[in-house]
């Protein structure tokens, strides 16, 4: 052969070889987004799902990652737990995304949970959550009960005077699990027995009129008494609705809520409600630049000037920017890479401080506890005076409290056991 033929044929092969760069550098990142946009759960959802088209929609204005384009694929597993597996499968299998974003509730992120681990998938959760959990393959950008339920409780003994306590919420494993936790504290704190109500109601209950009556009755036994709601979705409308059609008010019966931001007041005359409380790590009302921008693109996002923020969003902000700012640091998108370089990543909160991603998956936040206005917002009335960090396994449940999670080399282990020097299961052995 000649050399003008080899020299053809190395600068062909070179050509070839720069142009599969040029493509490979230019294919998309692929962001899976995996929220209800209908049925119960979409109250709360929907926002979350334009809170991440917004995300992306300005890191590509950026330049997106690495040189490479964001690629939103947003599926609607309709508030049906078993379909948010099969959405999970779609988008990793059939998508091929490289990261998740999604779920509400802890029955719907119990059901993708095994399939992001079979498949290695990255999920990022942005939800309060009842904790009893580690995996290598989730991040948990919403609070554990240490960074929102047990502070909340504390305010409400040590603030409010509150001795009797009921504990209202949906049936299914956040609020039982929490609600678990919360009594295991209390007795422990010295509340008897007779002094705490639990009451389960199922997802879209409507019908409050019977169990707002006995709570009522629970709280005129001469005893300080306020509801502790793990009450989730659209059935917080009729159950506000229901509190101030029997009179029910802060200063009589105050109620805590883990579940009700801004996004759910806004379909409730919040007249009746003022003074009754939310623990979130984050209000819009939060008085900061950072909080004032993000609402303002938010607010031109979705081109409505009464549109509100809440603290899911702020969870999906905070994950989305450590995600971001993890393929920086790791190079690639590949996941493993990514696990292990998200570890240790601080990015700015909406509250004027950072997040921190913890060795157990689980961020630092600040416990802010907001009283309801009456247009819907919520004044901040305690806060933590520093950040908390997330605790993936209580203290004060009898399974978990020798249990910690560390996944860095060399433990790599989601429930290591202190006492017995043992790792077991990557998930959860004690929420059950």
């Amino acid at each position: 052969m000649s050399l003008k033929k080899h020299v053809k044929l190395g600068l062909s092969a070179l050509a070839l070889s720069v142009s599969f760069h040029a493509l490979a550098a230019e294919d998309p990142i692929k962001v899976g987004v995996l929220h209800s946009l209908s049925g119960t759960m979409a109250i709360s959802e929907t926002a979350l799902k334009d809170t991440m088209l917004m995300l992306i929609e300005k890191q590509n204005a950026a330049g997106g990652v690495l040189g490479r384009k964001l690629e939103p694929v947003v599926v609607d597993p309709a508030s049906n737990w078993p379909l948010f597996a099969e959405k999970a499968r779609e988008l990793l299998e059939k998508e091929e995304v490289d990261v998740i974003f999604g779920n509400w509730t802890s029955v719907s992120r119990k059901s993708v949970l095994p399939v992001v681990e079979e498949l290695n998938g990255l999920l990022f959760y942005p939800v309060q959550y009842e904790g009893e959990e580690s995996s290598e393959n989730v991040f948990y950008t919403g609070a554990a009960p240490n960074q929102q339920a047990i502070p909340a409780v504390d305010y409400l003994m040590n603030d409010i005077g509150v001795e009797r306590w009921v504990l209202a919420g949906t049936d299914y494993v956040y609020p039982r699990t929490t609600n678990k936790v919360l009594e295991t504290y209390l007795k422990d704190k010295g509340v008897a027995t007779s002094d705490i109500m639990i009451n389960y109601t199922p997802f879209g209950h409507s019908d409050w009129q019977s169990i707002v009556s006995d709570i009522k009755k629970f709280g005129s036994a001469g005893k300080k008494t306020a509801v502790v709601s793990t009450i989730n979705g659209d059935a917080n409308v009729p159950f506000y609705r229901e509190l101030g059609n029997q009179g029910i008010s802060a200063s009589d019966i105050p109620v805590v809520a883990f579940s009700v931001g801004e996004q759910e007041l806004a379909g409730i005359d919040t007249g009746p409600l003022v003074g009754h409380l939310a623990a979130w790590n984050y209000f819009m009302s939060v008085d900061t630049d950072a909080n004032y921008d993000f609402i303002d693109a938010w607010v031109e996002f979705k081109g409505d000037e009464a549109a509100v923020t809440n603290d899911p969003m702020e969870a999906h902000y905070i994950g989305f920017n450590m995600y971001v700012e993890a393929v920086k640091k790791a190079g690639t998108t590949e996941v493993d890479a990514v696990k292990d370089a998200i570890i240790g990543v601080s990015v700015p909160n909406l509250t004027g401080g950072y997040a921190t991603m913890m060795p157990n998956h689980h961020i630092t936040k600040p416990v802010l506890i907001g009283e309801i206005q009456d247009n819907g917002q919520f004044s901040v009335v305690w806060e933590t005076p520093s950040t908390v960090a997330g605790d993936a396994w209580s203290d004060f449940l009898p399974g978990s409290k020798d249990l910690i999670s560390d996944w860095r080399a060399p433990l790599r282990c989601g429930n290591f056991n202190v006492v017995s020097g043992s790792c077991g299961s990557s998930a959860d052995v004690a929420a059950q």
